[in-house]
């Protein structure tokens, strides 16, 4: 085994030490992006193309279960741990594109966007996890090939957006918007993790039109939506263009605090544009509502979600404007209003939201 590079592999159980050789030097010299695992999830081999495809260095991970750092910024399974584990049926769960053979026998397949820490960049992997056997069923180990699809990913999403943008801004329109919305509550439902939903309206938009012109207003929304596409900029965020002066993001897997954390970014880079609103050091800005949630069984669906963020938008401009309220905090701070005896602020007719909310 003198020929076989040691950093990229490990010893693997059962079989002869020729045909291990033999097996070992195959892996490494293919050109598919392979790892494989022992039945105890540890990693034994890590070949030349999975260290290009991921950075990662075999030293980094043989005879360790940190394969995963690899791909994901938190501690989750790889599908080869999964079909070590004999949980197939738990692949669903971390994979929304997934195929497993009906016995599990032949392993399974899936799909989906990996971070890549060490690259920071994002890839979209099609991935095959295929468990092997010795003679009496035993199960020696997975062997997990990653197939890099980043690129026609990105072309089917590219026509899927062209089909579905908004002429003005080039943005997703309302109808890819509904779209998404169920499809991400779903996957959200089956995973378990959170779903947020940033909510943005233009303050005092229709003065601006009063004072500007339409054609000029056009164009505040063109630029303000330019900002809105550079926030949304993960591969699983859609930003969108709601309505009127509307603007929506999805952002799946994020919780609140993050997804707060991005309307800020977003309301600040939005002040900085120092767009004239026509009164004396006035600009314009965006209130913005946030809603995020872990969808559950018996909830009524994504028309909650959307309801909640709807609802923080029209607390953030009742507010005062020019701010970011989440759907969590949102009575608090009304509450606050109130024991502050401050002066309710009167919303214009053309900017009054369907929220019924009052301090």
């Amino acid at each position: 085994m003198s020929d076989v590079p040691h950093h990229r592999m490990s010893s693997l159980p059962g079989g002869s030490e020729l045909a291990h050789a033999y097996a070992v030097r195959l892996l490494q010299h293919l050109v598919v992006p392979t790892f494989v695992i022992d039945p105890q999830r540890r990693a034994v081999v890590w070949n030349r193309a999975c260290e290009r495809l991921t950075g990662v260095a075999a030293s980094e991970v043989l005879g360790t279960r940190r394969h995963w750092e690899a791909f994901y910024d938190e501690k989750r399974h790889c599908l080869a741990d999964l079909v070590a584990l004999g949980e197939q049926e738990r692949i669903g769960e971390l994979y929304a594109e997934h195929t497993v053979s009906s016995d599990g026998s032949l392993g399974a397949s899936a799909e989906n966007w990996c971070h890549m820490p060490k690259l920071g960049n994002h890839l979209y992997l099609a991935i095959d996890a295929g468990p092997i056997h010795d003679d009496d069923g035993n199960l020696i180990a997975v062997v997990e090939t990653l197939r890099d699809m980043t690129d026609q990913k990105r072309a089917e999403m590219a026509l899927r957006t062209l089909a579905a943008k908004d002429a003005l801004t080039d943005l997703a329109n309302r109808r890819s918007f509904d779209q998404a919305l169920q499809v991400e509550w779903s996957r959200a439902l089956r995973s378990g993790r959170p779903l947020a939903l940033l909510f943005a309206d233009v303050d005092h938009f229709k003065l601006f039109n009063d004072r500007h012109g339409h054609q000029r207003g056009d164009e505040v929304l063109r630029t303000i939506a330019g900002v809105i596409g550079k926030t949304a900029i993960r591969p699983t965020d859609l930003a969108t263009r709601y309505g009127g002066e509307e603007f929506a993001i999805i952002m799946p897997d994020t919780d609140m605090a993050a997804a707060c954390s991005v309307a800020e970014r977003l309301r600040e880079a939005v002040m900085e544009l120092d767009i004239a609103l026509g009164d004396a050091a006035a600009v314009v800005t965006l209130s913005i509502g946030v809603a995020s949630h872990v969808p559950g069984s018996n909830e009524a669906g994504p028309d909650w979600l959307l309801g909640q963020a709807d609802q923080a938008v029209y607390a953030a401009k009742h507010l005062g404007r020019n701010r970011v309220i989440s759907a969590d905090t949102m009575l608090g701070e009304f509450v606050r209003l109130h024991q502050a005896k401050a002066a309710p602020v009167s919303e214009s007719s053309g900017g009054m939201r369907r929220a019924t909310i009052h301090p």
